[in-house]
């Protein structure tokens, strides 16, 4: 069920899959939305109560000013207090969410029992300009939906066709603007190993072994640097929650059950 809650004059909506499991805190990926992870709710069935907000910028949640780490991180917390969820919480992160479970695992551990990173590197080169480009060439609005998706592309018509959002007064608009995209993106480049290392709880690192995103070399030094941390490689790209559900889906409830 969607909710909303409101920071700051700002509305944060997320979703509440329900059930009478543990709470899982699943934070999606860039230009994306929360409802990304209903597969992964259904999956884990009523063993875990998925609760899954769009974040800061993306689906039904208000654009902001910062989309810094700490920003991101602020609104999870806004949101753990908001749901009255005081004791530790199991925590999945994919992509942008990923890095963004990363440091809110690193700056509340008191509130974290387990930390999921799917392919969310530590270290991002500064110099990879790729999505900067792909980004500035989308537009956030247009009078029909076949506009808005020709001019976002491949990655359009692919991931985002199902989620684009009617405006009051006729013509579409894509689930987050390009600009905050762009922003989110600069926000993540650097060396995010301190954050890593920081928490000491349980951690997954799932890894698409042919990802562009998360190097080989990368992905082992995470787990061999961080005690604790278990390594599930799928043989895939970056966007494995989209392109392999299942075996994405299957990591996740394996490790959780496990624990």
């Amino acid at each position: 069920m969607r909710h909303t809650l409101t920071i700051e004059g700002r509305t944060l909506s997320y979703l509440d899959f329900g059930g009478p499991g543990r709470p899982l805190l699943a934070l999606h990926g860039g230009m994306s939305e929360g409802l990304a992870f209903a597969g992964l709710a259904q999956a884990l069935g009523d063993e875990w109560r998925v609760i899954a907000p769009d974040q800061r910028g993306h689906g039904d949640s208000d654009r902001a000013a910062d989309y810094s780490r700490a920003g991101y991180v602020s609104d999870a917390v806004a949101l753990l207090d908001h749901l009255g969820l005081d004791a530790p919480v199991a925590l999945l992160g994919y992509s942008l969410g990923g890095l963004n479970a990363v440091h809110l695992a690193a700056a509340h551990p008191d509130r974290i029992s387990v930390l999921i990173d799917a392919e969310a590197a530590v270290e991002v080169d500064p110099a990879d300009g790729a999505w900067m480009e792909f980004l500035r060439a989308m537009r956030y609005t247009a009078p029909t939906r076949e506009e808005l998706l020709a001019a976002a592309g491949p990655v359009g018509s692919q991931f985002v066709a199902q989620a684009l959002r009617p405006l009051p007064d006729g013509g579409w608009r894509l689930p987050f603007h390009p600009q905050d995209m762009l922003d989110s993106v600069e926000a993540c480049r650097g060396d995010h190993w301190a954050a890593w290392l920081a928490s000491s709880c349980p951690a997954l690192l799932i890894h698409g072994t042919r990802s562009a995103s998360l190097p080989q070399a990368q992905a082992d030094a995470m787990v061999a640097k961080r005690p604790g941390t278990s390594y599930t490689p799928l043989d895939g790209e970056h966007f494995l929650p989209f392109t392999d559900p299942e075996g994405f889906h299957g990591a996740v409830r394996t490790f959780l059950a496990g624990l």
